[in-house]
């Protein structure tokens, strides 16, 4: 039993926030430790050839891609790489509600095998987590567009002044062996989910 006069108020609000803390940290390591894992596994056993299971444009098989695509990389580099966004972009896109984790995730993937899909170079594999990051980035800037809270736009500003130069080079045909098609398609799905919740983010600004 709480003393009169002394509130609990405090102390229970230190505590949420606490737990949400915890829960958005785990998830975020399940989420990128998964890859890792598989990662791992095709390091250790190369003759499941893993990697084979990604996106290939505009063949039935490849449609499985479209999923496993984003758990399967062509190196340590290449992971490393990625894991970096996926943390950083991944972690902002939790707040206010993990609900918008999953939405953008969902929106990303998608986004990126069927852009890898229908546009990428014949008899070509489309593999890595980058259309992901590239769908976190494309979110937290529609977000702080359609909320025009304070703190959205200062994110947005965030993501464009530390990601933006890469990210709109990225999305364009200018470098070799790096699929664009899944970096546009994952920004394009990232401003669709930021599209499609707006109105339930602005009632969360």
């Amino acid at each position: 039993m709480s003393q009169p006069g002394v509130s609990t108020a405090p102390s229970r609000a230190v505590g949420s926030f606490v737990d949400q803390l915890k829960t958005r940290i785990a998830l975020l390591a399940l989420f990128v430790g998964s890859m890792w894992a598989v990662f791992f596994l095709s390091v250790s056993m190369p003759f499941l050839h893993l990697n084979r299971h990604g996106v290939v444009p505009r063949t039935l098989d490849g449609l499985q891609g479209i999923l496993f695509a984003p758990w399967l990389h062509a190196g340590l580099w290449h992971i490393t790489a990625n894991t970096g966004g996926l943390l950083v972009l991944g972690w902002l896109t939790m707040w206010p509600r993990i609900a918008n984790f999953w939405q953008v995730t969902a929106g990303a993937i998608l986004g990126a095998g069927l852009c890898a899909w229908l546009l990428g170079a014949p008899y070509s594999v489309h593999i890595g987590a980058s259309g992901v990051v590239f769908g976190y980035a494309g979110y937290l800037v529609a977000r702080g567009f359609y909320t025009r809270s304070i703190l959205s736009i200062l994110v947005a500003l965030f993501v464009v002044s530390s990601y933006g130069l890469s990210m709109v080079l990225g999305a364009l045909p200018l470098y070799p062996h790096v699929s664009w098609q899944s970096h546009l398609g994952g920004a394009i799905g990232g401003i669709i989910a930021a599209r499609l919740s707006r109105q339930t983010l602005r009632l969360q600004a």
